[in-house]
């Protein structure tokens, strides 16, 4: 079964920009790059403050997930969170594609 990951941050309105460009990034190249990234979503709830964004990772299975935990554009990101306040990560097995 593939693995889902769900990622949660809570983002001030005045940092938003700049942490939805550096999400954007490492979305794009974990897609681009990855083999093993077969699904890379950003989505943001906007209606509360602070604002709500979520991932929605789709992994061929643990060890690309692994994999993805050492790419450089992750360890890039892994600078912006300095502009949120990081969430518990859900993980999930898909059982439906």
């Amino acid at each position: 079964m593939t693995l889902v990951v769900v990622p949660e941050f809570l983002v001030t309105p005045d940092n938003c920009a700049a942490f939805l460009a550096a999400a954007r990034a490492d979305a794009e190249a974990s897609v681009a790059s990855e083999d093993g990234c077969l699904q890379f979503d950003v989505v943001v709830d906007d209606t509360v403050d602070p604002i709500r964004v979520l991932f929605y990772e789709v992994y061929r299975d643990e060890a690309a997930f692994k994999t993805h935990l050492e790419t450089p554009h992750l360890a890039a990101f892994r600078d912006a969170l300095t502009l949120c306040d990081e969430q518990p990560v859900r993980r999930f097995l898909r059982v439906v594609p």
